[in-house]
């Protein structure tokens, strides 16, 4: 990899802060934390009567609420109406719920299931009520797998320029992304404080990222920034179809759905670099298939735009090796080696997801599994930090001698894959390079081992040593398959080895506020940049941006900055008023 340059910007107009911080309208409040409401839930009068109950005093009330709720309406014991003004609409509705009759009806519709498979129907339906809150907004699994390539499709307004699943959802995706909105401030801060600028006015930007709602938020904040979008999937599986019919019905050219094949992710992409009369300036990058596909189908196309932005691990790689080469003929922006990048999105999103994705597609208890981890960077740390906050036992794998350090002094055993890979539960890979478990440790492992990754590429497990002729491939569920040897091992595989969180859970959106606020500014930066501040080199975000991303965040958290005297900024050497690290500072 090329020597990293710490190349910054010549200067930087500082941004004005809010005065304030927008507060949620309280319609918005009202949606989002709904109202409380009588327990509709409480025992029927009958289950009292039965044997008698010891409990505290509030068991009692409850119980005698409960029997309140099932006495049909008229006097009660004391005289009074059940119906009193100020019972509410949720006892109302209860009252009309006849639940002991329901359940008598469920009874017997399960009683009807053929005995010799009842066992096996009950697990099921367990099973696939774990994956139901996943199901309903990432995998459309209501929808068929067909290619909507060769659907047309419009708009309300007559937009035909896009290819994804289903537009009759877009209400639905619409919901989601105003969801998102409400823990993504610094993007809303942007739409409000620079909007009327246009900052990216006559940007054309081409973006190849994960379709979700949180992306979404960061596209629409282009668009109300001047700038023109089309967009593709970086990730077949992770597209929320929902989403991208939101994002087709606002007017963005939207190429992506849930499931893509190879073929399809590839045409998707041409078709956004493609489009005719439509030439982009600027790409927006995570994993550099965008780049390798201009660079290489469209060489001319790349000779004209003004700069790329690339968050991922494997895209900076992949940058950095153009420009060691000499091959690199426009300035490029790493924000994966943005502090803000780094310490948050790669730590914190990964911590909070890893946990999500591996419940929803396993119901795996993690108390006294052992796990190996493979990767000490920060995505790496957020994992098995929260693997041994649930009790699991964590190895580590690693190259880098500092990283494996850091992990021996966190307390993690360092290990070789081979040494332990034959007695543990699960191998999570968090890379970014390839074949980083290979068919040799795939054949060690045992029986319902679970591998997956939290890498971005899924190069990082050898899934082509297992597309053999005596190895058996069954889809379980969704984003979940029994890879089964001849002798009957199988071990559980996740979303074919790619991004297990965005693949198989969803993630925290003030996370990805963070990092999609560093890649608007990245793009502003670069787009309005003075000819020869950015040679052909990939750049670091300057730290006056990362602290400005930081700065937007912070009243969420109702924080308060300490400031510097001057005396103490002269001690120190900085400005006052920041950056308050040096450059090279990650």
């Amino acid at each position: 990899m090329a020597e990293e340059k710490q190349h910054t910007g010549a200067s930087w107009e500082i941004l004005a802060l809010p005065d304030e911080y927008p507060e949620p309208h309280q319609e918005d409040r009202a949606e989002i934390s709904g109202e409380a409401g009588e327990d509709v839930c409480a025992a029927p009068e009958a289950s009292t009567k039965d044997q008698p109950v010891k409990g505290s005093p509030n068991l009692l009330q409850m119980l005698k609420a409960a029997e309140s709720r099932w006495t049909p309406q008229g006097p009660g014991r004391d005289g009074a109406e059940t119906s009193e003004a100020g019972t509410g609409e949720l006892i109302a509705e209860a009252l009309k719920t006849d639940m002991p009759r329901q359940f008598t009806e469920q009874k017997q519709e399960f009683n009807k299931r053929p005995t010799k498979t009842g066992h096996r129907s009950l697990s099921r339906s367990i099973s696939q009520s774990s994956t139901d809150s996943y199901s309903s907004v990432c995998s459309d699994s209501s929808e068929n797998e067909s290619s909507p390539k060769d659907k047309l499709q419009k708009t309300t307004k007559g937009l035909s320029d896009f290819c994804i699943k289903n537009i009759k959802r877009a209400d639905f995706g619409r919901r989601q992304i105003e969801i998102a909105q409400q823990e993504m401030p610094a993007l809303m801060i942007l739409r409000m404080r620079a909007g009327g600028e246009k900052p990216l006015a006559g940007a054309r930007v081409v973006g190849c990222t994960h379709i979700i709602a949180q992306t979404a938020v960061l596209i629409e904040t282009l668009a109300a920034l001047g700038a023109q979008c089309r967009w593709a999937a970086c990730n077949i599986f992770s597209t929320q179809n929902a989403v991208a019919a939101a994002l087709a019905e606002g007017g963005i050219s939207v190429f992506a759905w849930r499931g893509e094949s190879e073929d399809d992710f590839w045409w998707c992409i041409d078709r956004c670099v493609s489009a005719a009369s439509w030439q982009p300036n600027m790409l927006l990058d995570d994993g550099g298939d965008l780049t390798y596909w201009v660079y290489n189908k469209y060489p001319s196309v790349i000779k004209k735009v003004k700069g790329i932005v690339e968050e991922s691990i494997t895209g900076i790689y992949r940058l950095y090796q153009l420009s060691k080469a000499g091959k690199l003929c426009v300035p490029a922006m790493n924000i994966n080696d943005s502090v803000t990048k780094q310490k948050f999105d790669n730590l914190y999103c990964c911590k909070e997801s890893i946990l999500d994705g591996l419940k929803r597609t396993t119901d795996v208890m993690f108390g006294g599994k052992q796990v190996v981890v493979c990767g000490y960077g920060e995505v790496g740390k957020g994992c098995c930090a929260a693997l041994r906050a649930l009790a699991a036992v964590v190895y580590v794998t690693e190259v880098d001698p500092i990283c494996a350090l850091q992990a021996c002094m966190d307390g993690f055993r360092v290990i070789k894959l081979t040494e332990m890979v034959r007695q543990v539960d699960m191998v999570i890979t968090c890379t970014g390079n390839k074949n980083v478990v290979g068919r040799e440790h795939l054949d060690m492992m045992k029986n319902g081992c679970i591998v997956c990754n939290m890498g971005h590429s899924n190069t990082e497990i050898d899934l082509a040593s297992l597309q053999t002729a005596e190895l058996k491939w069954e889809r379980v569920r969704p984003q979940v398959d029994h890879v089964i040897w001849p002798n009957g091992k199988r071990i559980t595989m996740l979303a074919k080895g790619r991004l297990l969180n965005l693949s198989c859970s969803t993630v925290p959106s003030f996370i990805l506020s963070i990092t999609a606020t560093a890649q608007a500014l990245a793009l502003i930066e670069l787009y309005n940049a003075p000819e020869g501040r950015y040679k052909q080199d990939v750049y670091l975000l300057p730290k006056k941006m990362d602290e400005y991303v930081a700065n937007l965040h912070l009243p969420t958290f109702d924080a308060h900055l300490t400031d510097l005297t001057e005396d103490q900024a002269k001690y120190l050497g900085i400005s006052k008023n920041g950056p308050f690290k040096p450059n090279y500072y990650k």
